[in-house]
């Protein structure tokens, strides 16, 4: 079977989440398991580093994929979702899955596909773990889904347990507030398997903890240990980050300058998540060094592909692209948005059917002109349904039949010291850079 038969076959014979919402979701890990044993456990072949959390998880997770790589292990990253081609959630050593690969694995293993009925993420979680046993992988660093006591990722036995934060996302599945989430996220953390947690912020820093000390597990929690003390761009677009150490076990310097390729200020705190991983995998034995850390951080990009996390697309105007897409994540955008120079803002703007828009909404930036569009997924919000939601919060603009025609508008509209700011979704940002490749 060749790739785009094999790809055609799993999005239109497997429910995905991505597409269809509620109707995806599976609440059990019975095809998981049923799944390993006809692949006989290939997860067990190789060392994971297993991350969860509501925001910054595919982040932490590229950069440590990046920084293992860099220290001479062969690496495997599984995420999700993808932006412009299924290959991107399954890489080794920056290499995405081969497309013959894809299809010789759905050919020859079609039967036991249609006799389960898995969900698109419980297959592709399958073949992911099924291509780093093939390819003799060292390491993978494995992202979970939406939660973590019930994702398919969760029949790891990782060296290490990573949680990035706990804010509200999903909540139709993992509970409407903060401590019910945190208990469905801490359900990756193993008996004596240490766990990072990397916001420090009640009450999910307790709630892990108290579950971390029933599995007997070493906790370090990033933002004890360590403190972001400043942050500059350089003219290539990297973060510079001076980080003073307040907890570390390493016998690192009071205060370490460090070099990262992606530049949304969001990701200060997925690096000292990041810092304080590779710190606890040191401590467990694993030869890496600052110079590997130096460069990991500093090709994080080069190294593993990543796309869709304060992306640039171009200048006069300047256009941005970003994934964030929860008020946790969005806030976090805004922030940064609001400290750049410019005359008019233009956002281009989409997003799912299933967020709270009464939380989101009233994030955005008021003063600028807002080109509301759907994606190209089923879940995605209805353009003129959204724009007259936006009004009740005083966010004036027009909706537009795709991101294609509200991209174009922005792009007319906006004049060279102007600024376009593309997001709210995950797949209008894949739309966009689809059309721009």
């Amino acid at each position: 079977m060749n790739y785009h038969s094999a790809i055609d076959f799993l999005f239109n014979s497997l429910p995905m989440y991505q597409r269809l919402g509620k109707a995806a979701y599976k609440d059990n890990l019975d095809n998981t398991l049923r799944l390993d044993e006809y692949f006989a456990s290939p997860h067990r072949d190789f060392a994971s580093i297993h991350v969860a959390g509501t925001n910054g998880k595919g982040s932490v997770s590229h950069m440590l994929a990046s920084v293992l790589q860099e220290a001479g292990y062969r690496t495997g990253l599984y995420t999700s979702p993808h932006l412009l081609d299924f290959r991107e959630r399954i890489k080794v050593s920056g290499v995405s899955i081969p497309e013959k690969a894809v299809g010789d694995f759905v050919e020859i293993h079609r039967s036991i596909i249609e006799k389960l009925s898995p969900s698109f993420f419980e297959m592709t979680v399958a073949m992911a773990f099924d291509h780093f046993k093939q390819q003799s992988v060292d390491v993978a660093v494995v992202e979970t889904g939406m939660g973590g006591r019930l994702d398919s990722t969760n029949i790891l036995r990782p060296v290490l347990s990573i949680i990035t934060n706990i804010s509200l996302d999903h909540t139709e599945f993992l509970g409407k507030e903060k401590a019910s989430i945190a208990r469905e996220k801490g359900g990756i953390i193993k008996e004596g398997v240490p766990l990072v947690i990397g916001r420090n912020e009640s009450p999910a820093t307790e709630i892990l903890e108290e579950m971390a000390r029933k599995h007997n597990s070493k906790v370090i929690v990033a933002g004890r240990q360590r403190e972001a003390l400043f942050t500059s761009l350089d003219r290539e677009g990297r973060m510079h980050l001076r980080v003073r150490n307040t907890g570390t076990e390493s016998g690192a310097a009071d205060t370490e300058n460090w070099i990262c390729d992606l530049s949304g200020m969001y990701q200060v705190e997925n690096m000292l998540t990041a810092l304080s991983s590779l710190e606890e995998l040191q401590t467990l034995g694993w030869p890496i060094s600052r110079e590997h850390i130096n460069r990991g951080l500093a090709k994080v990009i080069q190294n593993t592909g990543l796309l869709g996390r304060w992306q640039s697309l171009g200048h006069n105007p300047r256009s941005i692209c970003d994934t964030a897409h929860n008020a946790d994540g969005i806030a976090a955008v805004i922030r940064q948005l609001e400290q750049i120079p410019r005359k008019k803002l233009h956002m281009v703007w989409g997003m799912v059917s299933d967020k709270d828009l009464d939380k989101i909404l009233p994030l955005l930036p008021s003063d600028a002109i807002y080109y509301f569009t759907p994606s190209t997924v089923p879940r995605s919000m209805d353009a003129e349904e959204l724009c007259r939601r936006a009004s009740g919060f005083g966010l004036k603009g027009k909706a537009w039949s795709g991101v294609r025609e509200a991209y174009g508008e922005a792009v007319k509209a906006a004049g060279p010291d102007d600024m376009i700011f593309t997001g709210g979704s995950t797949f209008v940002v894949a739309d966009l850079l689809e059309m721009k490749k």
